[in-house]
């Protein structure tokens, strides 16, 4: 019976030595547990559910319910598969509760605020192939942590469409997208942990230079070639507003009466916001030659790949491409020149996000060099976010 105790004890509290029980400490089986809980747990809950047919007075399709249950069901799942592995590794939950502190709780609803906000108004007023709704989840990401992040990033676009369902900031496509809002947190927290956001200043001249002309050119390349075009004889007004002699056409406003005043004020307080942004970001590269910048860049792009490859079946199964934002205008260009449905959503994503989640993260790098290093460092992950702290 003692022996038996002893092997029970050591099975819960893993001995820190030895290669064996080194892989089981690894966070990657937390991580993978968490993984195959959640996902089983959806693809479950899923199996039966329908998101076609009728949708109620609120614009919300017959459906949603049951999906915004099951995801957070899986989310909760996934959590739970995760801190029992991590229990059994080291007999505490560390790595969760210090994500979710006093200050966590309180930045949380204010980033979906920010989420909200500037998703709801570029999405409606604004005629982009754009989002800017994941500049709060990135932000809770980096400070606090991947699984706040993730958490941030999920209950914002439930809350986005059941919560708000009703008023000028509900959105009724928003719900299917929780997954990826998640897995924008969840990276944005790993990006974080691993000193991305990390201030490089006085970086030698050659490299800054270097780094700086490599991202200008990869992103004027993407907007140039990728997106412009495809906003040729698009435009629905016949007046000629905003269209050249060549048929080219872009405008940045959707015409006011189509939208509800309120995102029209708000719309162009996000266009000032943005561009204050990214002239507090050039100042700050010419003062402090900050090689960080690109690093944000490359960590933004490559977040927004990874987020186009998950979103893509989401858009084209359940809602056929068009999710009411400036991007269905993409969708519809390639269809025109010949993709099906799913290559199309595929074409637009690929697009499309890897340049929104660039801007977030140059947005959210912007504002920690904004705020006092000593107010970001309180976070539980804030140190490394601002570089008191080498990951």
């Amino acid at each position: 019976m003692w022996a038996t105790s002893q092997v029970c004890a050591r099975a819960w509290h893993p001995s820190p030595t030895g290669e064996g029980r080194h892989l089981i400490r690894s966070i990657w089986l937390r991580v993978i547990g968490a993984g195959v809980a959640g996902i089983a747990t959806v693809v479950v809950g899923l199996s039966d559910t329908v998101f076609w047919g009728q949708v109620d007075e609120r614009g919300i399709a017959a459906g949603t319910a049951p999906f915004a249950i099951t995801l957070v069901l899986g989310a909760a799942v996934s959590l739970v598969a995760y801190a029992l592995v991590e229990l059994v590794q080291t007999g505490r939950l560390e790595s969760i509760t210090r994500q979710f502190g006093t200050r966590t709780i309180v930045l949380i609803p204010i980033a979906i605020a920010i989420n909200v906000v500037l998703g709801q108004t570029v999405g409606s007023a604004l005629k982009l192939p754009l989002y800017l709704d994941s500049v709060g989840t990135i932000l809770v990401g980096v400070l606090a942590g991947p699984i706040a992040g993730a958490a941030t990033g999920l209950v914002s676009n439930l809350a986005w469409t059941f919560v708000l369902a009703g008023t000028p900031f509900g959105n009724p496509y928003v719900w299917a997208f929780a997954i990826v809002a998640a897995e924008i947190g969840l990276v944005a927290g790993l990006f974080g942990y691993a000193g991305v956001f990390r201030p490089r200043p006085q970086t030698s001249m050659p490299r800054l230079l270097g780094g700086v002309a490599l991202a200008v050119v990869v992103f004027a390349a993407l907007v140039k070639f990728s997106i412009l075009p495809y906003y040729r004889d698009l435009c629905p007004s016949t007046s000629g507003l905003g269209q050249d002699p060549a048929g080219f056409c872009f405008e940045l406003f959707v015409p006011s009466e189509s939208v509800d005043p309120i995102l029209v004020a708000l719309a162009f307080v996000v266009v000032a916001i943005v561009a204050i942004a990214l002239v507090a970001l050039v100042l700050r590269l010419a003062r402090d030659r900050e090689l960080g910048v690109v690093l944000v860049l490359v960590a933004g792009a490559a977040c927004g790949v990874l987020s186009a490859l998950i979103a893509t079946p989401i858009a084209a199964l359940v809602f056929g491409g068009v999710t009411g934002s400036g991007t269905d205008v993409l969708v519809a260009a390639f269809q025109k020149a010949g993709s099906d449905l799913q290559d199309a959503v595929l074409q637009q994503s690929l697009i499309s996000d890897p340049i929104d989640k660039a801007l977030a993260f140059l947005l959210v790098f912007t504002l920690l060099g904004a705020v006092s290093r000593r107010l970001a460092a309180r976070f539980p992950q804030g140190e490394r976010a601002v570089g008191t702290v080498e990951g």
